[in-house]
């Protein structure tokens, strides 16, 4: 029997999806000590760093009574020229459970396709399905479910953009995405997502009447040569205190982090009082043990 995987979203049905938020939630609140990965360990493949992805998941495990071991570039033979189905043979027979977070997102589905354990994908150059987990289950904490409301994505229509195309089809909400000219979403992702997702280029009609605000850097790590050139893409795709006042009263401004003050969100919306920006980072926490559970624990 195959293992189950979250490569991307769509690994998830859209009733899995709202069961591991609901779990998350309840995790989140849960006081006494609870073991359900007792002697599990988690291998964590590291191409790119990381603050939010190592820690949660390092921190995830030992409160479920488990451990992890972090693998960087220097430490494994992946980083030496490996194959990588060789690697996923040798590490899914000594650990429990494998999360990569790396450049491509070919890799990813490599190592998910010869692994004999679950893997979980903590970041691709293409979709970043935990930090959605997270984002999904700060909005219905805060505002309850999100089915039929409206989010604003502002900026590059990078791995997280995709990953929210992915979140609106499952979910049920309208995806308006605004972004510059050649910095779009892959067009078979937005085609696939039928009527929910638009993408323009204009800031304030996408922000209009939303509930949900969302953004992240003009530059991600790996593309630092392109930082002139995308800071000068981006110059009028910056969320502040204007652009929120274009959206509901009771908007949320969210951002995965790390943020770029004054590039593409302001101090002012940053620290705002719609921001829920450290919730979020917060969840990442709750979401990926109620994802490990969801794999791990059956």
């Amino acid at each position: 029997m195959k293992p189950r995987h979250l490569v991307t979203l769509r690994d998830l049905s859209s009733a899995e999806f709202r069961e591991l938020i609901a779990r998350a939630i309840e995790l989140k609140a849960r006081k006494e000590t609870y073991e359900p990965l007792k002697n599990k360990v988690l291998g964590m493949v590291f191409e790119k760093s990381s603050t939010r992805t190592r820690v949660s998941f390092e921190v995830g495990m030992a409160q479920f009574g488990g451990s992890s071991i972090f693998l960087s570039p220097r430490d494994t033979q992946l980083g030496r020229g490996e194959p990588i189905e060789d690697s996923a043979r040798v590490l899914s027979r000594m650990v429990d459970c494998v999360m990569l977070r790396t450049h491509s997102h070919r890799t990813v589905e490599i190592f998910a396709e010869y692994s004999r354990v679950p893997v979980i994908n903590g970041l691709t150059d293409r979709f970043h399905p935990c930090q959605l987990l997270a984002d999904m289950q700060t909005y219905f904490e805060h505002r309850g479910d999100i089915a039929g409301k409206t989010v604003a994505w502002i900026g590059d229509g990078n791995n997280m953009c995709q990953t929210y195309v992915h979140a609106a089809e499952l979910l049920d909400f309208e995806l308006r995405i605004a972004c510059p000219p050649g910095y779009e979403p892959e067009t078979d992702l937005v085609e696939a997502a039928g009527k929910r997702v638009e993408v323009g280029q204009d800031v304030r009609t996408a922000v209009a009447g939303v509930d949900l605000v969302v953004t992240d850097v003009w530059a991600s790590m790996g593309q630092e040569s392109e930082q002139a050139e995308r800071t000068g893409a981006f110059q009028s795709y910056q969320v502040d205190s204007s652009i929120m006042a274009l959206a509901r009263p009771d908007a949320l401004f969210m951002h995965c982090l790390p943020a770029h003050r004054g590039e593409e969100v302001s101090a002012e919306v940053l620290e705002g009082p719609q921001s829920v920006v450290w919730d979020e980072a917060e969840n990442r926490l709750h979401a990926q043990k109620a994802l490990l559970e969801f794999l791990l624990a059956a």
